[in-house]
């Protein structure tokens, strides 16, 4: 079993989701009390989140790149970034390693496409639904992506960074996103990705008419894959 590191911490609330989906599913693949083998550094989201708001995505990139560097000499021996919106900086943080960094985006194209979808609508925080590194990377694997319009991008935000991200999960956002993925769907989404890792914490499928990509756990049951791979 090769070692997986997780660069997470952003937020922790969705890391510890990172891990305890890797290893039940590694147990449900080997059995018994076989368990993932995991290297974790956790940054403080606070500090990201202040270049987030300050554009300081270089330095970011910089910040996400020497953790990476550390997992990899650590032993890491796949890397997985555990959030959508720094992946606007993963070609820096591969860069600063030669251990492969698993993409989020090429991991949830994939299980979109086997789905049959080709038209997709993309909730996340507003860097992901609004700036083109995501959605042009879906885009690249043949699918057509729909965001939601200015006032509800506002509401996915903020409820991500105000609620989510403290691990506060409320009914009335929950009802307020399924309004949203409904006039997503009305538009022509034919499936929704939660492209926010802590949107998991509030909505699922039985919140869509249409089928949703987890993009947490699929991020990680590509990562599990790859490092059960022979």
């Amino acid at each position: 079993m090769r070692v997986i590191g997780m660069l997470g911490g952003m937020s922790w609330e969705s890391t510890a989701e990172y891990y305890r989906l890797a290893n039940e599913l590694v147990r449900e693949r080997l059995g018994g009390l076989h368990s993932a083998r995991v290297l974790l550094s956790s940054v403080d989201f606070a500090e990201v989140e202040r270049l987030q708001t300050a554009g300081a995505w270089d330095e970011a990139g910089d910040l996400l790149a020497a953790e990476a560097a550390r997992l990899a000499a650590g032993g890491a021996e796949l890397l997985v970034l555990c959030t959508n919106t720094m992946h606007k900086v993963a070609d820096r943080v591969q860069a600063a390693t030669s251990v492969p960094l698993l993409h989020l985006a090429d991991a949830t194209a994939d299980a979109v496409r086997a789905a049959g979808v080709h038209r997709v609508g993309l909730l996340g925080t507003a860097f992901t639904m609004e700036q083109d590194f995501y959605r042009d990377r879906l885009a690249s694997h043949g699918l057509e992506v729909l965001v939601p319009d200015e006032a509800d991008r506002a509401l996915v935000h903020r409820v991500i960074y105000d609620e989510l991200v403290v691990g506060v999960v409320r009914e009335v956002s929950r009802e307020a996103y399924r309004q949203v993925i409904a006039r997503l769907v009305a538009a022509g989404a034919q499936g929704v990705i939660l492209g926010c890792t802590e949107i998991e914490l509030l909505v699922g499928a039985q919140d869509s008419p249409v089928p949703v990509f987890p993009t947490a756990r699929l991020h990680v049951e590509a990562a599990v894959e790859a490092a059960l791979a022979d």
